[in-house]
């Protein structure tokens, strides 16, 4: 049976890892849900440009390794300050964590936005136009209202996604709930019960999380 006898004695210490984690998830949440749906318009805007800038952004983010962002944010991009500017700079773990995480979340929720949009019949935009609204007026009240219902359960599951790859930032120093962990699992040379109690703490958020979705979807259905 295994003992947690030392994951209870530093509950606080590890509560407040999981602290740090729920702060990164919103943070990046927030990031990335502002970022995607800019994005994502741009996926199907008829800017060229714009349409460029948001495909090459998304084929970035999506076609490497989120560990690579972050290391490049948090070790990168002090080096070219430097070169730059001559200066030095001291990134702080945390907000690196979240730029890095809602940054790479903004690819995925653009590709979510964008299929909403591509959901919604074509025949909604003629509708739209039709009464004399502009391209943007119609996509604002007429397009996105619509993608909303569709585009809000992968949302969700994105949330799930961030929360689990916080972790991530765990190997520059962000005291997150993984980084608590392995702090005290190398302390007592005794990573088992730090490890569950971490994975516990990760099933309550995402179920958590999974239960509010539910919930969203049942009302969404409803309307």
């Amino acid at each position: 049976m295994i003992d947690l006898s030392l994951l209870w004695k530093h509950k606080i210490f590890m509560l407040s890892g999981a602290v740090i984690t729920l702060q990164l998830t919103i943070g990046a949440i927030a990031i990335g849900l502002l970022l995607g749906i800019f994005l994502g318009m741009g996926r199907v805007s008829r800017t060229l440009c714009f349409r460029w800038f948001s495909g090459f952004y998304v084929q970035i983010f999506r076609g490497t390794p989120m560990l690579l962002q972050i290391f490049f944010i948090y070790f990168g991009v002090p080096q070219l300050f430097n070169i730059i500017t001559g200066q030095s700079m001291s990134p702080d773990p945390l907000l690196v964590g979240i730029i890095a995480l809602g940054l790479n979340s903004g690819a995925y929720v653009a590709e979510i936005v964008r299929a909403g949009i591509q959901a919604v019949g074509q025949g909604q935009m003629e509708a739209g136009r039709s009464i004399g609204l502009s391209y943007t007026q119609t996509m604002r009240h007429i397009i996105l209202p619509q993608a909303m219902k569709k585009i809000i359960p992968p949302l969700g599951n994105e949330a799930i996604v961030l929360l689990k790859d916080s972790s991530l930032v765990s190997v520059i120093g962000t005291q997150e709930l993984m980084y608590s962990a392995k702090v005290m699992g190398a302390r007592y040379y005794d990573y088992v019960q730090f490890l569950v109690g971490a994975g516990i703490v990760y099933l309550f958020f995402t179920f958590i999380i999974a239960r509010l979705l539910a919930k969203v979807e049942d009302k969404l259905d409803y309307s």
